[in-house]
C-alpha cells in the first residue's frame, strides 16, 4: 500500500484530498501543522508528502527542509501564493513539484502519480543485483544510474530525484547544449508548459551542491540551456 502524507492545517482541503487519493488506491495520514508532518515522518514511513505552506507552528518551507535533511522522499508543495518568487522558494528548500491553490485536484492526483512513478523506478534500480554498469565519469564526477550515487572526487552527494535525473541526462551527453524546454520534457516527462523557472531552479540547486563538494561542471550558455563539458580521455 502506498502511504502518502497530507500536511495542510484546512481539514476540509486535507480531507478532499484523502477522498481524491482514496479513489486511486492510496492510503493517506493527515497533520495539520508542521510539527506534527515531522513526527509522523519520523515514526513512520511515508512514500510521498503533500505539503501545504502556510501552517501554524512551522511552515511548509522549514517542514521540506527538514526532511531533505534525512531523506529523498518526494514533495508535492502546496500554496496559495503564485507568485514566481514563492515557486522558486518552494523549489529551493527541496520540493520536486509545486501547485498553486485552487487546484483541480484530477491535476494533482496526475502530479502524484508521476513524482510516485519516479521514485519507484528509482527504488527498482537500488535492488537490481547486477554488475556495475552506467556508470559516467567527469572530471573527479562520478555518477552511478544502478545505484543512484553521486560523487565528486570520493565524496557523496545527495540529490533528490529530479536534480539526478537532471544530471544524469546531461553527462550522459557531455559537451551538448540542453535547453529548459527539452530538459522539463525528458526529465518531467510531460509536455513543456513555459516553466522556465522550475528548471533553473533545480539546475541552480544541482550546481551549488556539486560545487559545494569541490566540482564546477554545470555551464549556462547564455539565451540557449545547460551543458556539462566533455569529459577528458
Amino acid at each position: 500500500m502506498t502511504d502518502i502524507l497530507i500536511v495542510d492545517d484546512d481539514k476540509e482541503i486535507a480531507e478532499l484530498i484523502e477522498i481524491y487519493l482514496k479513489n486511486e488506491g492510496y492510503q493517506s495520514i493527515k497533520a495539520y501543522d508542521g510539527l506534527e508532518a515531522l513526527n509522523v515522518i519520523e515514526h513512520q514511513r511515508v512514500d510521498l508528502v503533500i505539503l501545504d505552506v502556510m501552517m501554524p507552528k512551522l511552515d511548509g518551507l522549514a517542514v521540506c527542509m527538514k526532511i531533505r535533511e534525512k531523506q529523498a522522499t518526494p514533495v508535492l508543495m502546496l500554496s496559495a501564493k503564485a507568485e514566481d518568487m514563492d515557486k522558486i522558494m518552494g523549489l529551493m528548500t527541496g520540493a520536486d513539484d509545486y501547485m498553486v491553490k485552487p487546484f483541480n485536484p484530477l491535476e494533482l492526483v496526475a502530479r502524484v502519480k508521476s513524482l510516485l512513478r519516479r521514485a519507484y523506478q528509482l527504488n527498482a534500480q537500488l535492488q537490481v543485483n547486477t554488475a556495475p554498469q552506467g556508470i559516467i565519469r567527469i572530471h573527479g564526477l562520478e555518477i552511478s544510474k544502478e545505484t543512484h550515487l553521486v560523487k565528486v572526487d570520493g565524496q557523496v552527494v545527495h540529490l533528490t530525484s529530479m536534480e539526478f535525473d537532471i544530471l544524469y541526462l546531461m553527462a550522459g551527453h557531455p559537451g551538448r547544449v540542453f535547453s529548459a524546454e527539452e530538459l522539463y520534457e525528458r526529465v518531467w516527462k510531460e509536455g513543456f508548459n513555459g516553466s522556465h523557472n522550475t528548471v533553473a531552479v533545480h539546475i541552480s540547486k544541482l550546481r551549488d551542491k556539486l560545487e559545494s563538494s569541490g566540482g564546477k561542471f554545470i555551464q549556462t550558455v547564455w539565451g540557449v540551456g545547460y551543458k556539462i563539458e566533455q569529459a577528458m580521455v
